[in-house]
This record gives C-alpha cells, structure tokens and sequence, in this order.
C-alpha cells in the first residue's frame, strides 16, 4: 500500500511561487503514476497534473499551463509540483495521487492560500 504525506503549502501573495512535495512510503513509487489534484471550497476536486511512472510524460489542466511544473524523483520516493506566478483562484487542499490500474491512493493534502 502506497502512503503519501504532502508538504510545502502555506501563504503566499499573488505572483509568488511555492514548491509542493509528496514524499511517498510502503511501495515502489516507480509502479505508480502520479498527480496532484486540488479542491476550492465548495467546489468539486480537480485535477492539475500528473506524471507517467517513468517520468517521461506529463499533462497539465488549461489553468495552470505554463505556471506549473510536475516532476518526480523515484530514487527519493517523492513527487513535486513548481508552482509559479500564482493567483488567487488558485487557493485550494492539493492532493497528491499515487495509482496503478488497480490501485488508487491518496494523500491528507496541504492548504495553498493565494491572497495579498
């Protein structure tokens, strides 16, 4: 079973970064594609980006493109997501997600707070 812990969020003002990370335990992350979701209050959880298991492929939701960046090092067990020039609509929980084709995991998330 594969657990994933989230860190890094926080408050930040409008046109600020943060670096999201999901270190990941109890399985091989490598067997796992990955992605980071994110839920506003009152609306439904959305997903912002994933990553394929090895790495090569990546996809993005419209709103973020070009903004943020999903990475991941299998070596350290642990999923990133570079967010950059953020704005306020993107205040929400980020999920981490872990899943194979049998398999889906989630995270407890992390509160990004985008506001000056």
């Amino acid at each position: 079973q594969l657990q994933l812990v989230e860190s890094g969020g926080g408050l930040v003002q409008p046109g600020g970064s943060l670096r999201l990370s999901c270190a990941t335990s109890g399985s091989t992350l490598e067997d796992y594609a990955t992605g980071w979701f994110r839920q506003a209050p009152g609306k439904e959880r959305e997903a912002v980006a994933c990553i394929s298991s090895s790495g090569r492929s990546t996809n993005y939701a419209d709103s973020v493109k070009g903004r943020f960046t999903i990475s991941r090092d299998n070596a350290k067990n642990t999923v990133y997501l570079q967010m950059n020039s953020l704005r306020p609509e993107d205040t929400a929980v980020y999920y981490c997600n872990g899943k194979t084709r049998v398999n889906d995991y989630w995270g407890q998330g992390t509160q990004v707070t985008v506001s000056s």
